[in-house]
């Protein structure tokens, strides 16, 4: 049996996020296997069935990101799966682009506050995961406000491609193993020129400060 856990936060405020992405990812799954996720139980809701011939369980941690190794840890200890081959983590990186993923079978959190959770709750680092690119941060953003934001209307067209391409590279982990699928998709796009990355840049922070002055407003009562 498969644990395939998707990073997220549970507020509606959040859906579609870049912090998000892994929730996208499970919802994907559960789709296109005709999977029903809606059981809360372990601190997350859930959803079973078979993915590649496999029995698996999908699940979307309710704990907030910083907490999600308490739910996947309740998850692994309920199913007894062998959490070094049968525990999936899908999660945003900053340090990728829009559009690229990338398969691991261990590895450090990188700064990713779930991923350090989970490291933390099972006691080691060898879990597979799927890093999901979102774009590097524009320079002087903080971060939180970076993941915590929505993806630009180009980035979101290049986000339902890599979420299609994740998803099948998920069947290929299970039905295959991770070496095959890290070796099928684990491709490099070329980076984007710089000047293009800059105009991207400063969209996203007038995107981020008209999105500021509109709060600022409602709790004004304009």
């Amino acid at each position: 049996m498969y644990i395939i856990a998707g990073l997220g936060n549970p507020e509606k405020r959040y859906v579609n996020t870049r912090h998000n992405i892994g929730f996208e990812v499970i919802d994907s799954i559960a789709e296109k296997n005709d999977i029903v996720i809606g059981e809360k139980k372990h601190k997350a809701v859930i959803g079973k069935g078979i993915v590649a011939g496999e029995k698996v369980v999908l699940v979307k941690p309710l704990t907030y990101m910083n907490l999600s190794g308490e739910s996947i840890r309740s998850v692994i200890d309920f199913y007894k799966a062998d959490e070094k081959s049968e525990l999936i983590v899908i999660s945003d990186d900053v340090n990728l682009e829009p559009g690229q993923f990338r398969i691991r079978k261990r590895g450090s959190d990188g700064g990713h506050n779930g991923l350090k959770n989970i490291i933390l709750h099972l006691g080691h680092d060898e879990f597979i995961r799927v890093r999901m690119g979102v774009g590097e941060k524009p320079p002087k953003m903080d971060l939180a406000d970076y993941v915590l934001g929505h993806f630009l209307s180009e980035e979101r067209e290049l986000m339902i491609e890599s979420i299609k391409r994740a998803t099948l590279a998920i069947e290929t982990i299970i039905s295959e193993g991770a070496d095959a699928a890290m070796n099928r998709y684990n491709v490099r796009k070329k980076p984007k020129d710089k000047s293009e990355k800059q105009e991207k840049d400063k969209e996203q922070v007038k995107l981020d400060e008209a999105a500021k002055q509109g709060t600022l407003a409602a709790e004004d009562g304009e």
